[in-house]
């Protein structure tokens, strides 16, 4: 029996697409007073629009997004936070360098570059940009949403109900940050 060695085009077009790639970072804290007793919270937001109104548990996310073209993961990673969250970075207290964390694959495929970084700011006063939907669906009116809708430090147990089930993996990583820097010390 002779096999075709041809495939269909659709495949052989998925495996020469570039890999979509995202970039985030994973800010966390610790209380000045509970730094001993290793009490890390995380920053979170919520995406914003019709879709996620009511969803609450694993539909919170790191600030992340796509990369440009050419755009190094840490540079993307950082411009996400911002435009994201309409932070001025001048406002932020960056308490350590930024730290590679393994990168994740979520069930689109796309593959999310995070860094770890000790940082604080306040989460109130967060002010996303704006995308436009079409909404009702098939109305013909588009609508204005923020990117995210809200902003919150959580401590890591709560995060991975609130994490996305692919980005859960987060709060594994940071755990074996902090012990290897607490081991260091």
């Amino acid at each position: 029996m002779l096999r075709s060695s041809a495939r269909k085009p659709q495949a052989q077009a998925a495996r020469r697409a570039p890999l979509r790639q995202s970039a985030g970072l994973l800010c966390y804290r610790t209380h000045r007073a509970n730094r001993a007793l290793g009490a890390p919270e995380i920053f979170l937001v919520h995406p914003g629009g019709p879709f996620w109104r009511n969803k609450d548990a694993h539909a919170w996310s790191i600030p992340k997004g796509e990369l440009e073209e050419n755009e190094a993961p840490l540079d993307g990673a950082r411009r996400e936070l911002i435009e994201e969250t309409g932070l001025d970075a001048r406002d932020i207290q960056w308490r350590s360098g930024f730290t590679p964390l393994p990168p994740l694959k979520a069930s689109s495929g796309k593959i999310l570059l995070a860094f770890a970084v000790e940082a604080d700011f306040d989460a109130s006063v967060v002010r996303s940009n704006l995308f436009a939907l079409e909404w009702p669906p098939h109305s013909g009116k588009m609508r204005e949403f923020p990117e995210i809708d809200r902003a919150a430090w959580f401590g890591l147990d709560l995060a991975v109900t609130k994490l996305h089930a692919s980005q859960a993996a987060l709060t594994g990583a940071l755990r074996d940050l902090l012990r290897l820097e607490a081991s260091a010390e």
